[in-house]
Order: structure tokens, then sequence, then C-alpha cells
């Protein structure tokens, strides 16, 4: 999820384990041991575009992180602040609970989490929510803000942060209800159009539970469709494009090109380029490809070879315009029109 998400989470779960005892202090450190995870951008300069994408969301990410740096940063933040005797054990707990929560609900994303790091690189993903929800966040962000104003002792700073928490987490299961009912229409219109499929992956579309896109991995090629839950029609629509693998060929071998292909999980297209190849991420989808005129790929990278036989990988930026119109449309087409 966004930064500021991850800080309110972490803030609501340091408030959770301490707040009783140290106050605002819990949801100061909660925030930070929230923060911390996603610390890993630091190392961005110093990586190229497969390193940055293998290395983001993995160490600090991990179960054996929190495993590992929870119990240190405790007995130094209970040194820290011993006169506030709480404990090297409830310091180690808000922030191993700050570092799990946040890597549990960044798996909850289409990007995911290498939950396992280092004994597998497989990025952890339900697909159940975008990295940005304004309804998971805002409602969350009020009730944790208010909290704050409260004396450490009150009743209603707890309720008011434990409200916060619930709010949250029932609309994480209320995604993953929509994803189910989404899901489901998906496979019948599969299934009714005779389209023979391996595995899909539905995600919700930008800012929103309500309209979903699937990506259906067929033999050769992958299926492309979009439903709203507010959609009167139940029938889906779906466009093929097919994956083109024969083009990868002069490039096989590669351990940084096989290394891109495992993180897409093997959902990417390959179209020729002017110099080398594009590879399209299907995770992520077209999400502007409900629109009349199509779409383009979100996440597209440039493979090339370079004169001493190398390769070369470059992002390229292929986000929609976002203006006025296009939210009119988006929000007609979440509606249902």
């Amino acid at each position: 999820m966004d930064s500021l998400t991850q800080i309110i989470l972490g803030a609501s779960v340091g408030e959770a384990v301490a707040g009783k005892k140290i106050g605002n202090k819990a949801l100061l450190w909660g925030a930070i041991a929230g923060t911390i995870p996603d610390l890993d951008v630091l190392a961005s300069p110093l990586l190229d575009t497969v390193g940055e994408l293998t290395f983001h969301r993995s160490v600090t990410h991990s179960f054996l992180f929190a495993f590992i740096m929870s119990p240190v940063l405790g007995w130094l933040l209970n040194k820290l602040y011993k006169k506030d005797n709480l404990g090297v054990l409830p310091w180690t707990l808000l922030f191993f609970f700050g570092f799990t929560t946040h890597a549990l609900l960044d798996a909850c994303t289409t990007w995911g989490t290498q939950l396992f790091w280092p004994f597998s690189t497989y990025g952890v993903a339900f697909y159940n929510i975008f990295v940005i929800d304004p309804l998971y966040t805002v409602p969350f962000m009020l009730c944790v803000l208010a909290a704050a104003f409260y004396n450490r002792s009150s009743q209603k700073r707890r309720i008011l942060n434990y409200m916060g928490l619930g709010l949250s987490t029932a609309y994480l299961l209320f995604s993953f209800g929509a994803k189910a009912s989404a899901n489901n229409v998906f496979e019948q219109n599969l299934q009714q159009q005779g389209i023979s499929y391996n595995s899909y992956i539905s995600k919700p579309t930008p800012l929103n539970t309500i309209f979903w896109s699937v990506t259906a991995e067929g033999k050769e090629g992958f299926y492309h469709g979009f439903y709203s839950l507010l959609d009167k029609n139940k029938i889906i629509n779906y466009s093929y494009e097919p994956q083109n693998k024969h083009l990868l060929q002069p490039y096989l071998g590669n351990p940084k090109l096989r290394r891109l292909l495992e993180i897409t999980k093997g959902y990417y297209t390959v179209v020729p380029a002017e110099n080398g190849i594009l590879i399209n991420d299907l995770r992520f989808g077209k999400f502007d490809d409900w629109r009349a005129e199509g779409g383009t790929y979100v996440f597209v990278y440039h493979v090339q070879k370079n004169p001493d036989g190398s390769l070369s990988f470059e992002e390229i930026n292929n986000r929609p315009d976002i203006d006025k119109d296009y939210f009119k449309d988006y929000w007609n087409r979440i509606k249902g029109i």
C-alpha cells in the first residue's frame, strides 16, 4: 500500500500494543515501524531496473526481517525510553506487528510481497485491493488522528483506535468478497464463451473495489476483461492478445531476463520494438482499456542487446493521462454506466 496508509496502520498497531502506557509515543513509533520496510527504496539509485524490481518488497518485507529486527529495535527503544518502564517485550511486539501488518497488507495488492525471503523470492499476492484506496485509508486515518487527542488512559482513545482497525479490516474483508463475486462472473463468461484457460489473475482497478479487471492465461496468449459489481449486464467482452514467446529466443539464457519473467509470474506478452523487444507485465493490465479507444499497459519493459552482448532493461512510462474527463468516464464505468 501507499506510504500514508502504512503510516496509519503502523500508528494504530503501535497504539493497540502500547498506547495505554506510553500514549502518543506508541503512535509515533508505530508509524515509524510502519514506514521502515519501505526504506528499501533508498537502494533504488544503486540498482538497475530488474534489481530494483527484485529488491523492493523483499528483505525488509519478509517475516525473517520482522523476527530478527524487532527484538533488536525493541531493546534499543527500551534503552532510549528507560523512564517509561515499558519493557523490551512490548517494544519488540510494537515493531513486530508493525512490520508484519505492513508486509501482509502489501501482499493484498498486485505487487505482492516476498514474505518468505530469502527462502523464496516469490511475490505473495492476493490481488484484492489497489495500492491506493481512499475507502481503506481515510476512515482509518480519521479515527487514529482523533484518538491522538485523547489522554492515554481515556477509554474513548482506545475505542477510536479499535474502530479504525475494525473499519479497515472490514473493508479488506469486503474486498475479498467483492473479488469472489467478480471472479464468479469472469469464470461463468469464460465457460459460456468456450474460452479455455489455465489460470487467471483478477484485480481491482485504481482507487476502488467495485470495478475489476481480469487476465486469463490461454494456451498461447491471454484474454482480458472488465466487470463492475454494479453492471446490469454480466456479459464480459474479452479481448485476446498472443504472448509471442518466440520473440524472446535471441535473449534467452540471461539471468536478469529470467528474473524479470519470474516477477511477472508468467503473465507477460512480448512485442517487437525498433531496438529489441517490449515486455508487457500483464499482472497490472490495462486499467484504461475499458474505454472505447482502448488502453496501454501500465508496466512495460524495454529489453535490448548492448554491443558487448549483455542486455539492458528500461521501464517505459505508459501511464494514462488523468484529467477531468477521464475521472468522469471512470466514475461512470464504476457505476456500471
